[in-house]
């Protein structure tokens, strides 16, 4: 059976019209085997997907809580772009001389270490940064983030995602659209501890915050 023939669907709570594509299988990513992968391809640049996103990600933030720059991670510059409308038109303070929100996307390095350029870097250091992801699983990306945005001096108000299969990191509440429990079934394991592969069963994709490559 190919994967896409296994795929099903769940709903938002607050907005039945957001729908995460899941499918089952054996996967892995660059730190743990997964049990199912969340398709998020039509959420990340579908016009209307992103913005009803944006809308229920900016619902959970206080009008108090002061944002200058969104950093978005797993090619979310869309879904950053409308969250930044909507934390406008909801009140949200911006803190930087413009009175508006950046849009940050950083670099990967040779090491795998996150880096922003000297033309970027204004836009976190001194900054009042919301970090937006696609999934959050095991969350060592989601720390690799952070300590690269305080390292640059941004000062971290908050952290969003699509999916997150953990509820806090480094102290740090997750607002995230779909949690573990709305995915029946969902399991992340340490490559050492995967029971699929105790198993035998065959890795169906190697996947990242872009998508999946068949094996």
């Amino acid at each position: 059976m190919e994967l896409e023939d296994r795929m099903f669907k769940v709903y938002a709570k607050g907005d039945e019209k957001i729908q995460l594509k899941i499918i089952p299988g054996h996967f892995v990513t660059s730190q743990s085997h997964i049990s199912h992968y969340l398709e998020m391809t039509t959420m990340k640049t579908r016009c209307a997907e992103a913005a009803r996103i944006a809308k229920l990600l900016s619902s959970r933030y206080e009008t108090s809580t002061p944002v200058d720059s969104i950093i978005c991670m797993d090619g979310l510059e869309v879904i950053g772009a409308f969250l930044a409308e909507e934390l406008a038109k909801a009140g949200v303070l911006s803190m930087n001389a413009h009175k508006t929100i950046y849009i940050v996307t950083p670099e990967f390095n040779a090491n795998g270490q996150m880096i922003f350029r000297d033309n970027i870097q204004h836009m976190v250091r001194n900054r009042n940064v919301v970090i937006l992801m696609g999934s959050i699983t095991t969350g060592a990306t989601l720390r690799q983030c952070m300590e690269s945005v305080l390292y640059y001096g941004g000062v971290i108000q908050g952290v969003s995602a699509i999916f997150s299969a953990v509820t806090k990191v480094a102290g740090l509440d997750i607002n995230s659209v779909f949690y573990k429990q709305d995915v029946p079934n969902y399991e992340s394991y340490p490559a050492e501890q995967c029971p699929m592969c105790k198993k035998k069963e065959k890795i169906d994709a190697i996947v990242n915050g872009y998508g999946y490559s068949k094996l």
